[in-house]
């Protein structure tokens, strides 16, 4: 029996072997080397199939574009919840579904082992991330920024200031600088009122932003001295200080929460291929082995136990996970539902405004 189950195993990686490459496209960077690293080479050497990396600034519209062209070349693609959820509704994704998910290393099924919302009929996450800013702690010998207020406080903390180019996040930062509760952030956000009120407050440092688009921008912005404090995805501050000891601080007060989903795209190329590999990436032990490299979250319970230190082999990473208690004192989790039904209009609006003098 033992023979027959090895020789199925070595069937079975035959037959994906012989399908051609599995492409992936993610955020590039520490980001994508996490996932190398994690998912890519423990995968090919236990298929055969190889895994390529295609690096974006954001894989959902270029899913969204080669769909609707009919001319799909990514077998996977990683993208934020609320364009998982809009792609799906679009039918522009392959149904992956918790039910084709292994269970957890401890036996739990898939549907109880992955955190809350986690799973939907189109994608699985793989790592919760937050949206925080940083500063370059050697430009502050005397009082240092520890709120979102202080971001956007250039009287008390002069300087350029680093966004991403876009709505989502800095309208519900802006809210919280201005002293909205999280708790209250997308009920205020959800009238007129309230998100003239996210602009005007934007408006106040608007003189003073550079805007960025890739996730690898921040931690250079702020190592060229570009600009004084970034938002950014704090896996890209924490890969900065502590893989290449730059000088650099994350303050948690205001962080936007929310997860990362693997995709695949309707007309994937290689689709069966796509689902092995997500499939194994979503994994209890691929989701820790990930977080070994770059601080974000786990998405599986059962991989929480399992995240201990940093491949360097003596940085905790406990304390640089947005989920770490000590994060969460003031912490939004980004609302899928509110993106899904007020993306277009607000990024329209945000658009108008960043032209506008």
């Amino acid at each position: 029996m033992k023979k027959l189950l090895v020789l199925s195993t070595a069937l079975t990686a035959v037959s994906f072997a012989a399908q051609a490459d599995v492409t992936v496209m993610s955020w590039g960077g520490a980001y994508t080397k996490s996932q190398v690293e994690a998912y890519h080479k423990p995968f090919t050497a236990a298929t055969g199939i190889n895994v390529i990396s295609v690096d974006s600034d954001n894989p959902a519209p270029q899913i969204k574009t080669q769909v609707e062209a009919g001319n799909v070349s990514i077998d996977v693609g990683d993208v934020e919840y609320a364009d998982a959820i809009r792609l799906c509704d679009e039918g522009m994704l392959e149904p992956i579904g918790v039910d084709a998910l292994p269970a957890g290393a401890d036996g739990t099924p898939a549907a109880d082992d992955f955190l809350p919302g986690a799973v939907t009929d189109c994608a699985v996450a793989t790592i919760v991330f937050s949206t925080v800013y940083g500063y370059d702690n050697t430009k502050f010998p005397d009082a240092k920024p520890t709120t979102m207020a202080d971001f956007f406080d250039t009287t008390k903390f002069p300087g350029k200031r680093g966004l991403r180019k876009g709505a989502k996040a800095n309208l519900e930062m802006a809210l919280m600088a201005d002293g909205v509760p999280a708790a209250d952030v997308y009920a205020t956000l959800g009238t007129p009122e309230g998100v003239d009120r996210a602009f005007a407050k934007l408006d106040t440092i608007k003189s003073d932003v550079i805007w960025w688009e890739a996730g690898a921008q921040p931690p250079q912005l702020l190592a060229d001295g570009e600009v004084m404090m970034s938002t950014a995805y704090n896996g890209r501050l924490f890969a900065a200080a502590v893989a290449e000891g730059k000088p650099f601080t994350t303050v948690w007060d205001g962080q936007v929460y929310e997860y990362d989903l693997f995709v695949i795209p309707k007309g994937a190329p290689n689709k069966d291929a796509a689902m092995e590999f997500v499939k194994f990436a979503t994994s209890t032990q691929a989701l820790a082995d990930q977080a070994k490299w770059i601080a974000y979250g786990p998405a599986r319970k059962s991989s929480g136990a399992l995240v201990g230190m940093y491949n360097d082999g003596k940085t905790e990473m406990a304390p640089y996970m947005p989920t770490s208690a000590a994060n969460l004192g003031n912490a939004l989790a980004s609302s899928y539902e509110f993106w899904v039904d007020h993306d277009g209009e607000l990024n329209d609006r945000f658009n108008a405004w960043l032209a506008s003098n």
